[in-house]
């Protein structure tokens, strides 16, 4: 493993869902601490870009690699792969019969085997950082959306991960309970948190993204910063998209 290696980078990479290719010849470079927003319409491979960083998507050629250390190799430690990629679903899926503290200190205590007392005070550290130290003993019932997704993240968070992928974390709740979500990701950014975002979210992809790549059938068919993606675009396809989302 080299210090100068991406943090996640694809090398031609295919993706095949029966016939149906989803992925097509896709090379990008995520730069550590870099935010990475992907946009594009349904069905252009984002999702499943960010699923084969961790491997809950297999690809069927070319490579995946985080911090220069191949993780399509056959014989990688999967488990241990995914102590170090962090991920936020659309849908939270937190356990509904365990506290917010208790869902954010699981995975800790059960797969690293951090003792319960310090993954106690972590996970109460680090649901105060997204703004939840007051729902600590609350169930996912009883928090609201917005509240439920901040715990996720937590969670996430609580595995100390060196790269965090976000799948369309705010397309699931309602319009004003995005902004406080935004927030804790923008936090994170700012602490140089490596993210893959898949978003809607154009101001978020605007403002805190340091490259916007746009996805379209299964291929990255703009790759930019902020500035020059939103006004300068390369594409018709971008100039396309964005005609539609502004």
């Amino acid at each position: 493993m080299r210090d100068s290696a991406p943090a996640v980078a694809f090398d031609g990479v295919n993706k095949y869902f029966g016939e149906t290719h989803v992925l097509k010849d896709v090379d990008l470079a995520v730069e550590d601490g870099a935010v990475v927003v992907i946009v594009g319409p349904s069905g252009s491979g984002k999702s499943t870009l960010l699923r084969c960083v961790n491997r809950l998507e297999e690809v069927q050629s070319g490579e995946v690699r985080i911090q220069g250390e191949s993780i399509t190799d056959p014989d990688v430690d999967v488990n241990r792969l995914r102590q170090r990629v962090g991920m936020v679903f659309q849908h939270f899926n937190l356990f509904p019969h365990k506290t917010a503290l208790e869902n954010v200190t699981l995975a800790p205590i059960r797969v690293r085997g951090l003792p319960a007392e310090q993954a106690i005070r972590r996970g109460r550290d680090l649901l105060a950082e997204v703004g939840l130290a007051e729902q600590a003993d609350s169930y996912p019932a009883e928090l609201s959306g917005g509240q439920q997704q901040r715990v996720a993240i937590a969670r996430a968070l609580a595995m100390d991960p060196s790269v965090m992928l976000f799948d369309e974390v705010t397309s699931a709740l309602d319009p004003e309970l995005v902004g406080e979500v935004l927030e804790v990701m923008r936090a994170l950014a700012d602490e140089g948190m490596t993210m893959l975002v898949v978003t809607h979210e154009m101001g978020f992809a605007r403002e805190v993204g340091d490259r916007v790549v746009l996805m379209s059938d299964g291929r990255i068919v703009e790759s930019a910063p902020p500035p020059e993606f939103f006004e300068r675009p390369e594409t018709d396809r971008a100039q396309r998209f964005l005609s539609r989302v502004r």
